[in-house]
């Protein structure tokens, strides 16, 4: 099957892999999984029991991208490469998913002042039945932050749809002493390595 044209689906919801995206001027549709019925639906994210962090989020994604090619044919849509990606918190080994609450966020936020913990970023494109997929792994110092100001953060909507309970482009970012890899794979689309990804699936870059 031949690419329709320069535009990619993106297989997510996040607000942020779009502002990424447009970016580096990629042009693309969102093709929303949860709206698909029957066996196109949501991928559970759900870790399996004694599944590695790294292993988990590119498993994810992975499964994301699948079921969004095959909504691509399943809907006839126009064949355009399909994009998906997930992003983990880890520390000392667990994955710290979304919060449920604010008190979840809480603890942990708690969890991460004054220490160091690690954010993996999986990217899997797939275009014509071939999957290509990259792991993007940061490590990220939170200051030691008070308890005031955990609750007053906690008491903002930001912390609720983002793993970890933080978003690294937005008021979290005065609790941030050190980053050491990729600023765009902690927002949760590492630029270079989705970049090299589309180029192998036939989308022009600079």
């Amino acid at each position: 099957m031949a690419i329709t044209d320069q535009k990619i689906y993106l297989a997510s919801k996040s607000p942020r892999r779009r502002e990424l995206l447009r970016q580096i001027g990629v042009e693309f549709e969102l093709l929303m999984l949860r709206d698909e019925p029957g066996r196109h639906g949501a991928v559970s994210e759900e870790p399996h029991t004694g599944e590695a962090p790294d292993a988990y989020v590119a498993r994810i994604a992975r499964e994301k991208a699948r079921s969004g090619w095959e909504a691509v044919q399943w809907r006839k849509l126009p064949v355009r490469p399909v994009l998906a990606a997930d992003t983990t918190v880890t520390m000392d080994g667990y994955i710290l998913g979304k919060p449920s609450d604010s008190q979840a966020a809480l603890e942990m936020l708690r969890s991460l002042s004054g220490r160091t913990h690690q954010v993996f970023t999986a990217v899997a494109v797939i275009a014509n039945d071939q999957l290509n997929e990259a792991l993007q792994r940061s490590q990220v110092r939170f200051a030691e932050i008070s308890e005031a100001t955990l609750k007053a953060y906690c008491a903002t909507q930001e912390p609720y749809d983002k793993a970890g309970s933080y978003g690294v482009q937005g008021l979290a970012a005065q609790f941030i002493e050190h980053i050491s890899g990729s600023y765009t794979g902690i927002m949760g689309l590492p630029l270079f390595e989705t970049s090299r990804l589309l180029k192998r699936a036939g989308i022009r870059m600079l």
